[in-house]
């Protein structure tokens, strides 16, 4: 008996600092798509990064950011078989951006 093995794909979500970045990989290993947001325009004015101010960008950047990153791998959510989120270290208000978001698609 053959088994027809579909390739795993796994969203990736990292929000632990100032930048919002989701990737795609598939089976692991192989790295479909990945899109980064950055915030260091809007940190350098404070010196670094600002806690509150980074996580208020993450809930302005996480959905366009998912989006973008499934767009460009040609996937939507109904092709993902995990997701896969930065649970820690990083600062409390921005984990819980991604964490959130993590939860929302699972």
């Amino acid at each position: 008996m053959m088994i027809d093995l579909k390739p795993a794909r796994i969203l990736a979500i990292e929000t632990s600092c100032d930048e919002t970045a989701c990737a795609v990989l598939e089976n692991g290993r192989a790295l479909l798509s990945s899109t980064v947001a950055s915030q260091m325009d809007i940190h350098a004015r404070y010196g670094g990064v600002f806690p509150e101010v980074a996580s208020r960008q993450h809930v302005l950047s996480i959905i366009p950011v998912v989006e973008q990153t499934l767009a460009q791998s040609n996937l939507t959510l109904k092709d993902i078989d995990a997701v896969a989120v930065t649970q820690g270290p990083g600062l409390a208000g921005s984990l819980v951006v991604g964490m959130n978001m993590a939860k929302g698609i699972a």
